[in-house]
């Protein structure tokens, strides 16, 4: 009598023979990707086929670890591995155990061989990477004329920062491509640009090989202006992406990185005239206080000698103030003229125009403030000058009063200063006489 079983057994009587047998288990099978779904437990599932069949495989996080390279649809692979049946859904898979590209192995090897090579070189240190410029006037691409890399960069590029753009046309795939991307690299250099955008679009690891051959790396590491490499989509990665200054993610990604944002720019220059602007009132009201404080100093009973002094003092510090004021507002007009200058398209200049008569204004103002204040603090000098003048002894002396010192220089402006017999000078205008005391008559 025929035996009777649920699916559920027959299912696992399939998977145990699948398990026993060699014919089905440590294989290599050539076949292409297809169909292929990573999940966030980091297990990918896809599609093995090739012309005439096709057989679902999964391969699981803790497999994909012994790769070195990232499973990619319709990309070529020969996986090892062996067949199992999923017994819930009654259909058999091939599991994964490791992975190389079909085809591409020599290509592999290759490339971690001339990594390793330049790394230990140390051509990929960040040492040697250099900033590229903030405001380049000259952008060098080397790159297809015909492809899509060159459109996308002249397209970011319009929305910024203007710069001109010289593109030396070169093969970017196939036989001959390096050395035509080197010598683009070389041309560039000897004409003169501020950066290089090294790019092409994504494809597969046959279609960016020119970019991980030897001399591109060397001639980007010997470029005399730093480099952007601009190679493939996000997650493809080349040589020339380690040895270049910076990557950039797509080409799009290099012009932006290169090249900045208009309206960073004219916020930016906002920011600078408002600092600029704090920097006026906090210079003048630092002289207005260093100037009340010298008032303050200034004072009637101080000898003529030490106002000459700070009629000094105070001149010195006009004269420093000037020039500070006008060293520090000419810096502002030669930024603002430089970045003016650049700035060709009509809003930017229209801008930076407001931006010029706001500075000029800002000086005038600040001229004049600063000329008020030099007015009163002349005036004030003067009526001091004049309020000391009045109180100077010799003036007095000039009427026919005389100062008498004793004997140690001392001016003597009571009868209890001397004694008898003591000797006194007696100081007049055009001259000295001295005497002795006889007698003291107190009032």
């Amino acid at each position: 009598m025929a035996e009777t079983v649920t699916v559920t057994q027959l299912n696992s009587r399939v998977k145990t023979i699948l398990g026993n047998s060699p014919a089905v288990r440590d294989l290599w099978v050539n076949g292409e990707i297809s169909n292929l779904k990573k999940y966030p437990s980091g297990h990918y599932y896809f599609t093995l086929k090739d012309s005439g069949s096709e057989i679902r495989a999964v391969l699981f996080a803790h497999s994909r670890q012994r790769m070195e390279f990232e499973p990619k649809e319709n990309m070529k692979v020969s996986a090892f591995g062996s067949v199992d049946m999923y017994v819930q859904r009654g259909a058999y898979q091939f599991v994964v155990e490791n992975m190389r590209p079909a085809g591409l192995g020599d290509l592999y090897l290759a490339f971690e061989a001339l990594k390793k090579k330049l790394e230990g070189e140390g051509l990929f240190d960040e040492s040697h990477k250099r900033p590229l410029p903030r405001y380049p006037r000259t952008i060098g691409v080397v790159t297809s004329e015909k492809g899509a890399v060159i459109h996308d960069i002249i397209t970011t590029s319009g929305s910024r920062f203007p710069a001109d753009i010289l593109l030396a046309p070169a093969l970017v795939q196939g036989e001959g491509a390096a050395r035509s991307i080197v010598d683009g690299i070389e041309l560039l250099n000897r004409v003169g640009v501020d950066v290089l955008i090294v790019g092409r679009g994504g494809g597969s690891l046959e279609d960016l090989w020119a970019f991980n051959e030897e001399p591109v790396a060397r001639a980007i590491a010997s470029s005399k202006a730093p480099v952007v490499s601009a190679v493939g989509h996000e997650t493809d990665f080349t040589i020339a992406d380690f040895v270049a200054d910076v990557r950039a993610p797509t080409p799009t990604g290099a012009a932006a990185i290169i090249l900045r944002d208009r309206v960073e720019i004219l916020n930016q220059l906002n920011t600078d005239m408002a600092r600029a602007s704090r920097a006026l009132s906090a210079s003048l009201d630092r002289m207005n206080h260093r100037f009340e404080v010298l008032d303050a100093r200034l004072s009637p009973e101080k000898a003529l000698d030490d106002l000459s002094m700070r009629l000094m003092s105070v001149d010195d510090l006009s004269n420093r103030g000037e020039i500070a004021l006008r060293t520090q507002v000419s810096e502002m007009r030669r930024r603002f003229e430089v970045v003016n200058a650049k700035l060709s398209p009509a809003a930017g200049l229209s801008r930076m125009e407001t931006l010029s008569e706001r500075c000029s204004s800002l000086y005038s103002r600040a001229e004049a403030s600063v000329g008020r204040r030099f007015d009163t603090a002349a005036s004030r000098l003067e009526s001091l000058s004049g309020r000391l003048e009045s109180l100077n002894p010799l003036n007095v002396l000039s009427r026919g009063y005389g100062l008498i010192t004793d004997s140690e220089g001392r001016a003597v402006t009571s009868v209890d200063g001397v004694a008898t017999g003591d000797r006194v000078t007696i100081n007049l205008r055009d001259g000295s006489a001295s005497a002795r005391i006889e007698e003291k008559v107190r009032k």
